[in-house]
């Protein structure tokens, strides 16, 4: 599996990850792309806020994608290290956040690495707002990221974007 552009930083967000494992591409049929992840991981061009780790757990990971998480010590930034960044972004789109969330999100974190990585590019599943039937919120991660022109692929983005096939 070879990269067409290996400067590229993907900040992952969590829906992403559960989508991968739990909903869509499980790693009892598609174990390559297992490898391919970790690749990701291992260049350094895979990275996620811890916000995310915490979510995974919090919202439904499998029990292979917690371990998969627990495994990847790489893969995560510290949160002091992008928390400027990220309370400007909640500032600016208090839109973003879900006023019922139980817990602090992670998304404004994933922009703000993204943001922060020379090269970033979010990876998410969500999709803005405009195209949601009854959206509960003004703002979803694509609609910060092209406000901010930042570039938003999600999972399938990523796998074309790397050249993967599987």
């Amino acid at each position: 599996m070879s990269s067409s552009q290996p400067t590229e930083i993907y900040a992952i967000d969590t829906c992403s990850l559960i989508d991968w494992q739990v909903r869509h591409y499980p790693s009892d049929v598609f174990s390559s792309l297992v490898t391919a992840m970790d690749g990701l991981v291992v260049d350094g061009r895979m990275v996620a806020p811890e916000l995310v780790k915490e979510e995974v757990g919090a919202v439904g990971g499998s029990a292979e994608l917690i371990a998969w998480v627990d495994g990847q010590k790489n893969l995560f930034v510290p949160t002091p290290e992008v928390l400027a960044e990220a309370q400007a972004i909640q500032g600016r789109f208090p839109g973003l956040q879900d006023p019922k969330a139980e817990f602090e999100e992670a998304d404004a974190y994933v922009i703000a690495l993204a943001r922060l990585k020379k090269g970033g590019i979010v990876v998410t599943q969500e999709t803005s707002a405009a195209e949601k039937k009854n959206p509960k919120r003004t703002h979803f991660i694509p609609d910060v990221c092209r406000e901010l022109g930042v570039p938003c692929i999600n999972l399938l983005g990523l796998m074309r974007r790397e050249g993967w096939r599987f």
